[in-house]
């Protein structure tokens, strides 16, 4: 880069204008509660990038931000004290790019509270280059807060900010490059629209999918050694329709409050004893709950169950595996300890479906991660769910699904599939988070937040994910079908006979208090637990509760490199308030 742009300073303004709301937990929702309420937000910032050269030459892309948030639930004008502009920082997402805007605030009131936005720039849509990036997702939190730790953070309002065509039409007119002497800097233009087209080609541009190239193994797969400092031992079980599952316990004594953690379907309790970062199970050892056990039932990926064609469904979940995995827990640790329940994704669903449905009992409290009671998924997702399974079966005579097809040797339908996902998928150089993207949301990738995943992670998703039966996807269209309520798979199969219809029918009766949580970016079942607990609070109010991380997805909750820092504590918190004094 040429030494002309040392020195050259980058200055324009934006204003950008929406609707947030203050009780809304979604963007969606605070920009449409917002609006309804009349609770406008306008963004008037400049910005100003010192110098050009160290601009280009710095991964963060970083510039300041002046001016102020107009907001009347905000108090008024609002003076931006210091901000920070990053425009499209590289990160490991290969057509993933965003644009940040942070700034910290002080309200006329004296109230202090930090604005956090940014634009998703990736090619999600066709045409949908000018809505990523003009459209600002926006959370405000209390306080002055750290930025890159948002979930740490209280959100005070959520909604949607946009930066209309005029508004557009005048960023271009100020638009200006001077150097260090003041003179204008048609180099400096050039070379900063250069940066800006580039950056947008490497998102809307074509590419060949990346080389499935194997990361060498770090960990060994099913490895315990992410969990220091405590006894542990294996408990094999059956289950009254013939199937040998397992639960591990991780003790460092006895204690009156036992806690079991449920992986989600396609996984295993591998995802709760990670050893590249602080795991949940070494968490609650070290927070003072000595005895914590993990359950791999028949979802898990440690089993063969789901590489194979077979008709189980989330009621054989919820009346055969839980209740065992129960049974065979209060065999060692005797009937009168509390139990409490951590569960992911259909782990949660199928718990909360064997407690609603009386085969699960004598729960002391229970958290449940991204679904409990009312699946919702995004659009693709339900389109995926009506011509998949069918599909499968009758076209392509496929059993199950399964992110490592892309590795093996040889040609076969889901070799092609996995193909295909590489083509569609162009966010990471990895073909197991292609699939698991294909088989689970929407997104790119629908999992996670790459930045959340530490890459050691990223490069083992082939071993902490295996197969899924595909008649489990069948269970889970009934569900969104049925209003986005659990439901019985076959109402009058009569070896379900035991368990409800419907397994919200009963909701007043549960007095097992739930946390329900997830990510505010979950792209699998999007905001099912925001809507389960709307439900739950009209019929018991204050009984349940509901927490939304910002800038967390699905499985990041558990296997994000800080969620021991953003998630963990507020498990921890909610397990003390229910645990012995």
């Amino acid at each position: 880069m040429s030494n002309d742009l040392r020195g050259v300073r980058i200055e324009f303004a934006e204003v950008m204008q929406g609707y947030v709301s203050a009780g809304a937990t979604t963007f969606a929702d605070g920009y449409a509660d917002g609006e309804q309420a009349g609770n406008r937000l306008a963004l008037h910032v400049s910005v100003s990038i010192a110098d050009l050269q160290d601009f280009l030459d710095q991964s963060g892309h970083a510039g300041t931000l002046s001016g102020y948030v107009d907001c009347a639930l905000l108090g008024g004008a609002c003076t931006v004290q210091s901000g920070t502009f990053r425009l499209m920082p590289d990160t490991a997402d290969r057509d993933r790019k965003v644009m940040y805007y942070q700034v910290r605030c002080t309200a006329p009131s004296g109230e202090r509270f930090t604005f956090v936005g940014n634009k998703q720039v990736q090619h999600g849509a066709p045409f949908d280059l000018w809505h990523d990036t003009t459209t600002l997702f926006v959370n405000v939190f209390d306080g002055h807060v750290d930025p890159a730790q948002p979930a740490q953070a209280r959100v005070r309002a959520t909604g949607i900010i946009s930066l209309g065509l005029s508004d557009f039409m005048k960023v271009l007119r100020g638009l200006r490059a001077v150097d260090a002497q003041g003179n204008a800097s048609i180099a400096g233009l050039a070379a900063f629209g250069k940066f800006f087209a580039g950056k947008l080609w490497e998102v809307y541009g074509p590419h060949l999918p990346p080389a499935p190239n194997q990361a060498p193994r770090r960990y060994a797969k099913f490895t315990t050694e992410g969990v220091r400092d405590a006894a542990i031992s294996a408990h094999p079980f059956p289950t009254a329709d013939g199937l040998r599952l397992e639960l591990t316990r991780f003790s460092r004594g006895t204690s009156d409050d036992v806690i079991l953690v449920v992986h989600g379907l396609t996984s295993s309790s591998d995802m709760f004893i990670m050893p590249e970062h602080q795991n949940l199970v070494q968490t609650l050892l070290d927070q003072g709950f000595p005895d914590v056990w993990a359950l791999d039932y028949r979802g898990s990926c440690r089993f063969p169950y789901n590489l194979a064609r077979s008709r189980y469904n989330f009621d054989d979940i919820a009346l055969f595996d839980h209740p065992a995995a129960l049974a065979e827990l209060r065999r060692h640790i005797g009937p009168q300890r509390r139990v409490h329940v951590i569960a992911h994704c259909i782990g949660a669903l199928t718990m909360a479906m064997g407690m609603f449905g009386k085969t699960v009992q004598r729960i002391s409290s229970a958290t449940f991660n991204s679904v409990a009671l009312t699946p919702h998924v995004p659009g693709w997702s339900a389109l995926k769910l009506a011509l998949a399974p069918w599909a499968s079966d009758y076209l392509l005579g496929i059993e199950y699904y399964n992110p490592g097809w892309r590795r093996q040797p040889g040609w076969s339908a889901g070799k092609m599939i996995a193909m295909t996902a590489d083509l569609l998928h162009r966010e990471c150089a990895s073909p197991e988070c292609h699939m698991l993207s294909f088989m689970w949301g929407t997104g790119k990738p629908a999992l996670f937040n790459h930045e959340n995943m530490l890459d050691v992670t990223h490069d083992r998703l082939g071993d902490l994910f295996g197969g899924v039966d595909v008649h489990y996807y069948r269970h889970v269209r009934r569900m969104v079908s049925a209003a986005n309520t659990a439901v019985k798979f076959e109402p009058g199969n009569r070896r379900y006979a035991a368990l409800p219809d419907d397994y919200f029918a009963d909701a007043a009766a549960m007095t097992t208090p739930m946390l329900l949580i997830q990510g505010q970016d979950n792209r699998v079942f999007a905001d099912s637990n925001i809507r389960c607990h709307e439900r739950l609070e009209e019929i018991v109010p204050g009984r349940h509760r509901l927490h939304v991380f910002p800038g967390y997805g699905h499985q990041d909750i558990f296997m994000g490199r800080n969620a021991a820092l953003d998630v963990f504590p507020h498990l921890i918190a909610f397990l003390r308030e229910h645990a012995q004094p």
